[in-house]
């Protein structure tokens, strides 16, 4: 059994934990088994998935032998997770599943755009989806059950960092600091109560027979839940947001509520049942259309915010914490952060949201923009003022202004060292075999790898 090198895996990571990606039935070779380990297989639309991913953000794609080496090692964490009983809870998958579906819906404009995207019912799309997800989720926990004991000291920087030759130190692209405020646009009153009178008919027609789960399932724009018949299983107090939680808790089983409204949108709620300090209800959830919302009252309103600024008689990281409507941003002064470093450092490059890129090329350091409408990631309609807090220049690695970008650099070595050993302990531990025609990748070396003991796939 030759050794495998795992450097690859960080690489495709991020792909295989963000990526909302369906087979699209490009041709029949497509279904074709390249890779089996024990029972999880690698099929060449998995591998063609996985390079094209890099060729849609712009990126320079690694070797497909480097993707399939990471794709075989993203299916024998599964197989060893399932060996070691390591599961995920099912209510994050529903929930990542509905982040996912709701990034979607804002990228195509509607589920049915989806539909006819991919040509598969929704229906089918969330189920396959959902499948991905898990296994995502799956591979994260073992990857940081891997790497839990795995830390970085000043000192392991400081030598990887003299270690390289000063005549080999890297150039690095210009990065940023970058601040946001951000308020949604509100539906108007007619809006909501239009949803409001929705759900209430839905309501009734409960109440004369007609069944919930099935209402749900045609209606809820909780896509994560919907496909469930609106079940969003067991919860503990305090999981789900107060205005949901506080209706729901004011139910006896069976019982629906009013509606109730919240960040989400407008719910009908059912309590199907309670268990000492969990609560099992469903929900059917509308939403108001976001791209018929107005604009005018975030404008006006960050406008204000923007002169206050100005005028310096108010913070801008005081102004974000106390005011911008965007959760994840707020509680650090509204300083947006690198999602796989989690760095507020930010290359200015191809990576970088375009429009961001573009509005920042216009600003000076120090400026804060006006009201910038935009539209965020899971489709929602809202303004933002962006703040430069720093830039800095493209400049030859050094020790103290790229210390972060180092300390990350030396921490995924590390990382892969660990999944190395991991490895080399576990390989004994599944049954592994790769198609002949990848033979030349040197991923595994095994002499029972024919297309027939791989399944035999379809050519």
């Amino acid at each position: 059994m030759k050794k495998v090198s795992c450097s690859a895996l960080f690489i495709l990571m991020g792909w295989l934990l963000t990526a909302p990606v369906f087979g699209q039935g490009q041709g029949v070779s497509l279904n074709k088994i390249i890779a089996k380990v024990d029972n999880y297989y690698v099929l060449r639309s998995d591998l063609e998935e996985a390079y094209q991913s890099y060729v849609g953000q712009n990126q320079t794609p690694p070797q497909k032998c480097q993707l399939l080496e990471s794709l075989v090692i993203n299916k024998m964490m599964l197989a060893k997770a399932e060996i070691d009983s390591v599961v995920v809870e099912e209510k994050l998958v529903d929930s990542e599943l509905d982040t996912r579906m709701q990034y979607m819906v804002g990228q195509f404009g509607s589920e049915k755009n989806i539909v006819e995207a991919y040509g598969k019912s929704l229906e089918m799309l969330k189920s396959e989806l959902r499948q991905q997800v898990k296994d995502q989720k799956i591979v994260q926990k073992m990857q940081q059950k891997i790497t839990t004991d795995v830390k970085v000291t000043p000192r392991d920087v400081r030598r990887f960092y003299e270690s390289i030759p000063k005549d080999s130190l890297p150039y690095m692209p210009a990065d940023v600091e970058v601040g946001q405020i951000v308020r949604f646009a509100k539906p108007t009153k007619e809006q909501k109560e239009a949803l409001r009178q929705r759900l209430l008919d839905f309501k009734k027609r409960v109440q004369d027979g007609e069944d919930f789960a099935k209402l749900a399932k045609e209606n809820s724009e909780d896509v994560g839940s919907a496909q469930n018949g609106g079940d969003l299983g067991f919860a503990k107090r305090g999981a789900m947001v107060a205005p949901f939680e506080g209706a729901a808790l004011k139910l006896k089983p069976n019982e629906m509520s009013d509606v109730v409204e919240s960040d989400f949108g407008l719910h009908l709620i059912q309590l199907l049942e309670t268990r000492g300090a969990e609560y099992h209800a469903r929900h059917i959830l509308l939403r108001p259309d976001y791209n018929r919302l107005d604009l005018t009252g975030p404008t006006q309103y960050l406008d204000s915010l923007r002169t206050l600024i100005a005028a310096d008689s108010l913070k801008f990281d005081k102004a974000a914490h106390d005011y911008s409507e965007d959760k994840t941003t707020a509680d650090a002064g509204g300083l947006l952060r690198d999602p796989q470093s989690g760095s507020s450092r930010l290359a200015m490059d191809g990576s970088m949201e375009y429009a961001l890129f573009q509005m920042l090329d216009t600003m000076q350091v120090g400026s804060v923009s006006k009201p910038l409408p935009y539209r965020t990631e899971d489709g929602k309609s809202a303004v933002r003022l962006l703040y430069f807090k720093s830039k800095v220049a493209p400049h030859t690695a050094d020790f103290k202004i790229d210390f972060e970008k180092l300390q990350n650099i030396v921490l995924t070595n590390k990382k892969n060292r660990a999944i190395d050993d991991w490895f080399r302990k576990s390989v004994s531990d599944v049954y592994i075999t790769v198609d002949p025609e990848f033979q030349g990748c040197r991923i595994f070396g095994t002499t029972q790898n024919s297309a027939a003991q791989l399944g035999g796939g379809g050519n």
